[in-house]
């Protein structure tokens, strides 16, 4: 009788009876005993009973630094948790030591996320798994701030009843992670991955420590931490960004599971990938015990590899450190049985955009500037996964052109993320241009971010919420540039010791700084006027309608040498310097074919940070054939390298062969298929198409409004359109206008002519186009010449 008893208590002792749901949660962070180490995985179990499982069981989750969930041994979340900040939680403040780890002078809070775990529960009993990875670390590009302490929080709501982290959870050192696996530099900062199977918890087995088979009866029970908004981690906010897309375990594309098993011979095995991506890799095996496996990539600047020690038996592991490249190399030692080669590849969202067209140069740059653009987000926009992860504003502005023709929400949530991080992190007006742990003012990358990061990413999604928050932030930095005598803003270096004069790499001594920093804050300052007519604030408004006006007056007495612009007549003819004249509007369109013709066709000194600009300031001019045939001869040789996927940082080739700030799919979609948002959150939109010698185009665009499907043909003389638009749309498409002028146009099998009719509205003509605006629904245009 006592024994029975004593079997009740014990089994009472590790399940939870889901109690009645009652105000806050009394959900605390929890962790070891230790607020580390660095580098340290501690896995968490948690057994409940679920008398009946509800429609709906969302729980939110956060860790420092990443986290795995599985619920019953399945897994629920590949990679949870968000490297770096979303706001401080004291008034931010620059730090004279911008790399220490003391994390009271970096007060932050930290990211939440939510996660329906209603699908992964079962009647009775429920065994809850997560393994969190604590960096515990920073790095040369302060991407992440340190806490100083490792923890996980957990709270559900079940049917009517609560599940909370607090000390009843078990916790563990997972003891076959080595937290010495090896330093990945100053720049990234993540770790690589060593693992010794033979010191595992059953891991990847049917009697994992993560599913309800296995007994933690010896585990320690957990230590609560704090409850929110306890520090180190403050105040929860939920993520702006939806979870990864998990794609699960995969093939690799040169060994399909034909291939299995076989022998090792000790030969590095290369597995090939579709394309760059980042992924974590994965193997089964048989071995005998103490073999020793390394795994990296092609990518000679990954600096990320996992080291794996073998057990005795079949066995198999996933290394849960990402990498990227076009292939995975595994040594695996001789007499090694290899059962399967596998890996996972996680995404922001899914390959939502699409761009076809008859040119397979054109088609496939696009696609190489869309994997370029999925391999450079994960936590942040960064500006390369392989050699930084870092958050460069600069080049956050280039991906914001074209993260709107090829990603979903995830995408958009992204750059509301970067936008709100880098402006809850500036300090005395001056933005974090590599931040949130550094503040370093880059004078060129914070004035483009205005224009083509905060304010592109409201044009395109009409997130008001965001730009009222970013606001007053560009307020206060456009106002840190006096003026000076002639009208114009005083070179700004940089108003700290930590500041970057930087404008572009390129050509050596070609940059014409002065003309590009004051095209770069007449833009900045237009943007602004635009953000200020949103808010409602007239006085701000007439403070850059002056600011705008004497610039006007006073930029071509001081730079305009007759054909061009710039600072030394004679010395400088920048392309840079000359496109953000175009594109800013401070040169008049009489000038517009004398900076192409003296410029932009024959210099061709800037990196791809800016290439996409002289490309789009030609299109401005008119001069699309000139923009598509530089395009061709600045990518020509990275395209026609058959093995590459992704865009090098540098032309022709040269250092990150997957850097963020190439941005031809702006180009190509925006002024080549000619499809752009003429109002917030694309409730009006145009379809202006400049195809050149393309007699075919397509391009998918996953607008905030929907997607948008064009599909576009000329064969002899006749202009076919056809036109998917999303509810709450309105669409202005132009029918381009051949030298013969056009003789008739129908839609949807009906003859309009010029007048409209059939739910088709007449919008004018232009030199270039018939217009017709229509409103949601499918629309076919045909013209004949």
């Amino acid at each position: 009788m006592i024994s029975s008893l004593l079997k009740v208590l014990a089994a009472v002792s590790f399940l939870t009876f889901l109690c009645p749901a009652k105000g806050d949660s009394a959900a605390s962070w929890i962790w070891q005993k230790d607020d580390g180490p660095a580098n340290s995985w501690v896995a968490f179990r948690k057994t409940v009973e679920v008398p009946v499982v509800p429609s709906k069981a969302v729980a939110t989750i956060a860790a420092d630094t990443k986290f795995w969930l599985w619920i019953n041994g399945e897994l629920v979340v590949g990679e949870g948790g968000s490297a770096g900040a979303p706001s401080p939680a004291a008034p931010w403040r620059r730090v004279p030591e911008i790399w220490t780890t003391d994390a009271a002078t970096k007060p932050r809070n930290t990211w939440s996320e939510e996660v329906n775990i209603q699908p992964y529960l079962k009647p009775g009993r429920n065994t809850i798994a997560i393994l969190v990875w604590y960096w515990g670390r920073e790095t040369l590009k302060g991407t992440h701030i340190d806490s100083g302490r490792g923890g996980m929080l957990f709270q559900a709501e079940i049917g009517g009843g609560k599940v909370v982290s607090d000390a009843s959870w078990k916790a563990k050192l997972h003891p076959a992670y080595d937290p010495e696996s090896g330093d990945t530099g100053k720049m990234v900062v993540a770790y690589n991955v060593k693992y010794d199977a033979r010191q595992d918890m059953g891991d990847w087995s049917a009697k994992a420590w993560t599913g309800g088979d296995f007994s933690d009866a010896g585990w320690p029970a957990a230590v609560a931490k704090g409850q929110p908004p306890a520090a180190p981690w403050h105040n929860l906010v939920k993520s702006y960004v939806p979870r990864l897309i998990d794609h699960g375990l995969q093939d690799y594309e040169n060994y399909p599971a034909s291939r299995f098993p076989f022998v090792s011979d000790g030969k590095t095995i290369e597995a090939k990938l579709p394309f760059n991506r980042q992924i974590t890799p994965y193997f089964e095996i048989e071995s005998e015990a103490g073999k020793s496996i390394e795994i990296s990539t092609d990518d000679r600047l990954n600096v990320i590899k996992a080291y794996y020690t073998t057990k005795a038996g079949p066995q198999r592991f996933e290394a849960y450190s990402w990498m990227n490249g076009h292939s995975v190399r595994y040594a695996i030692p001789a007499g090694v049985k290899v059962l399967g080669l596998k890996y996972r590849w996680m995404s922001v969202g899914e390959l939502a955009g699409s761009f076809e067209c008859s040119d397979p140069f054109l088609q496939r740059l696009w696609w190489m500037g869309r994997n370029t653009l999925f391999v450079c987000a994960r936590d942040n926009f960064m500006d390369c996964p392989d050699r930084e992860r870092a958050l460069w504003i600069g080049d956050v502005s280039d991906q914001a052109g074209y993260l709107f023709y090829a990603m979903d929400e995830s995408g958009r949530g992204l750059l509301k993320q970067a936008i709100r991080t880098t402006m809850a992190f500036s300090d005395n007006h001056v933005f974090g241009a590599l931040g949130p742990l550094r503040i370093r003012e880059l004078p060129s990358q914070s004035l483009q971010f205005i224009p083509q990061g905060i304010w592109q990413y409201y044009f395109n999604t009409g997130d008001r919420e965001t730009l009222e928050y970013a606001y007053p932030f560009v307020r206060g930095y456009l106002g840190l540039w006096e003026m000076d005598a002639g009208g114009l803003p005083k070179y700004r270096s940089g108003g700290s010791q930590d500041s970057w004069d930087w404008v572009d790499w390129g050509e050596k001594d070609t940059e014409d700084k002065k003309v590009i920093q004051a095209a770069l804050y007449y833009m900045a300052l237009d943007s602004a006027r635009d953000m200020a007519g949103v808010m409602g604030s007239a006085g701000d408004t007439a403070w850059y309608d002056s600011r705008l006006a004497s610039m006007r007056d006073g930029f071509d007495k001081k730079y305009w040498t007759g054909k061009c612009y710039s600072s030394k007549p004679g010395k400088l003819q920048d392309d840079r310097a000359n496109c953000l004249t175009i594109l800013s509007g401070l040169a008049d369109p009489s000038k517009y074919d004398s900076i192409v013709e003296t410029v932009l066709i024959p210099n061709l000194y800037c990196s791809p940070h800016f290439e996409w600009m002289a490309e789009m300031a030609m299109c401005k001019a008119g001069r699309h054939d000139a923009a598509l045939a530089r395009m061709k001869v600045r990518y020509g040789k990275q395209v026609g390298m058959k093995n590459l996927t992704t865009l090098y940082e540098t032309f022709p080739i040269g250092g990150s062969y997957n850097h963020a700030w190439n941005a031809p799919n702006t180009v190509l979609s925006r002024e080549i298929a000619g499809i752009a948002a003429t109002k917030p959150g694309w409730s009006e939109y145009q379809v202006l198409p400049h195809l050149g010698e393309l007699t075919s185009l397509k391009e998918v665009v996953p607008s905030v409004k929907g997607t948008i499907v064009v599909d576009i043909r000329r064969e002899g003389g006749t202009f076919r359109l056809d036109l998917k638009s999303p509810a709450g749309t309105r669409a202005m498409v132009g029918i381009p206008k051949p030298t013969g002028g056009i003789s008739s146009v129908k839609v949807n099998g009906k003859e309009i002519g010029k007048a409209g009719g059939n739910g088709v509205d007449p919008a004018g003509e232009t030199p270039d186009f018939l217009q017709f605006s229509v409103g949601p629904g499918a629309w076919s245009f045909e013209a004949a010449e």
